[in-house]
């Protein structure tokens, strides 16, 4: 993994971007450059043809073909690369009628064809080298408990071009021991023995009780000495899972461990970025919105913007604007609850509203007035803001910065409808807290759109 304005991205995943983007460039460029026929018009096939690959780049990364967690095998990457080459057509298709410059003509299939066959073959290329062992990386966990069974967990569900093998895990005594037998070796070899033995690349520190005397910390040194790689369970979940784990989080992990920009460059940074993302959507997506509206009306003549107080940030109340999804008598009680699977008190209207997350578009004038930003942590609503914070650890430090209208945990986990999905997604929560910066907003928003295709996570 390698680290960009602090967010990890897969180090294969970045250099197979990188590289996409060089082969669809020249395909596009020498494309334009046979179509123009003159070596004259040398930089405007090279500006089409940067055009170009950033277009299928994003189309590709908006189905999902750049997201380093994703489980598929060949077949299924390979039904991404035709869709996402076909919403790249039809967006390249745009900007050439829009900007002159920037012209394919009649060879615009050609180099589409030409593309999609490079992209294809690299990616043959990729999962043929993911099957061998060129690309996994061997651990070591220190510790035998609860924790080391977790970080067993996510190491398991690591799939694709990077993938885990954990040879094992060395137990501390007085320790319960959580992982199968068949995953504990056997003491009697200093720590950088074991690790240059069974060839391991990196030390898990998964040890819950660190102050006893036989925590090892002068082997632990030795192997940082000796070119093993030393991490902390909490930097390994952070690392490799985009989370901040609560249960076994030390405060000093979040003091001293870096991050919580909230200088004044960032703040002018992301308001700007707020105001010209949810201004460029409000325009593209005016016709939906009054569609939405028609609908709502037809349905049941109620009204059509729904108003609800949520906690925004440093615990001040705000109405949230929504598309009303529900029935007017939703709350009649006046007892509110979570949205479940199948909720007989959503709308046939606003099934659809929720499943396209088209009944979150009038929070665009949330963040118009500043109660919002664009990316962040979802505002809650203050009875359950109360009780999770009663419960759940650290749960306050979502406030710290606006509430968004799509975040981290929206994009990577599914809706929230008890404590332990609020637990499951503050931990995605707490990492965007921690690392936001431009460059992770715009990663969760073009995950947005990949949510809003595929209608992932809706209820």
């Amino acid at each position: 993994m390698i680290r960009i304005f602090n967010h990890y991205v897969s180090r294969t995943g970045f250099i197979l971007l990188l590289f996409e983007m060089f082969i669809l460039h020249a395909a596009a460029s020498a494309t334009a450059l046979l179509w123009s026929g003159s070596p004259r018009g040398t930089a405007d096939a090279s500006m089409t043809g940067m055009l170009f690959a950033l277009v299928n780049v994003f189309a590709m990364s908006a189905l999902g073909l750049y997201q380093q967690q994703l489980r598929e095998d060949l077949r299924g990457a390979m039904a991404r690369i035709p869709p996402a080459f076909l919403v790249g057509f039809v967006l390249m298709s745009a900007l050439m009628e829009v900007m002159p410059a920037v012209d394919l003509g009649h060879a615009a299939s050609l180099a589409f064809v030409l593309g999609g066959a490079c992209v294809l073959m690299t990616r043959l290329l990729l999962f043929t080298s993911a099957q061998s062992d060129i690309l996994v990386e061997r651990l070591i966990l220190i510790g035998a408990g609860a924790l080391a069974r977790e970080c067993l967990e996510l190491a398991a569900m690591r799939d694709g071009p990077r993938r885990f093998e954990v040879v094992g895990c060395v137990p501390m005594p007085d320790e319960e021991r959580c992982v199968p037998v068949a995953k504990v070796l056997k003491p009697g070899e200093s720590l950088l023995t074991l690790a240059r033995r069974h060839g391991a690349n990196e030390l898990v520190i998964s040890v819950g009780d660190r102050r006893n005397g036989a925590y090892p910390v002068r082997e632990l040194l030795d192997c940082a000495l000796g070119g093993v790689r030393v991490t902390d369970a909490a930097a390994f979940f952070e690392r490799e899972a985009s989370q901040i784990r609560v249960d076994s989080l030390q405060p000093s992990y979040l003091i001293h461990g870096g991050g919580f920009d909230q200088s004044f460059m960032r703040a002018l940074v992301k308001r700007s970025f707020d105001l010209v993302a949810s201004a460029a959507i409000c325009v593209a997506a005016l016709p939906v919105m009054l569609a939405a509206a028609l609908c709502i009306v037809v349905e049941d003549g109620g009204p059509v913007i729904f108003r609800q107080d949520r906690v925004g940030k440093n615990g001040r109340v705000f109405q949230v604007l929504k598309f009303r999804s529900m029935g007017t008598d939703a709350e009649h009680d006046g007892k509110p609850r979570w949205a479940s699977a199948g909720d007989p008190r959503v709308t046939r209207v606003g099934h659809w509203l929720r499943k396209l997350r088209i009944d979150e578009l009038p929070q665009m004038f949330n963040v118009f007035r500043g109660e919002m930003s664009f990316v962040g942590p979802r505002p809650e609503r203050a009875f359950f803001v109360e009780q999770l914070g009663r419960e759940i650890a650290y749960y306050d430090v979502r406030h710290s910065i606006k509430p968004g209208i799509t975040g981290l945990a929206q994009v990577r986990y599914q809706y929230g409808a008890s404590v332990e999905d609020a637990v499951r997604k503050l931990q995605y929560d707490l990492y965007y807290v921690k690392n936001n910066s431009l460059f992770l907003d715009l990663l969760i928003l073009i995950d947005t759109v990949q949510v809003v295709l595929t209608g992932k996570g809706a209820r």
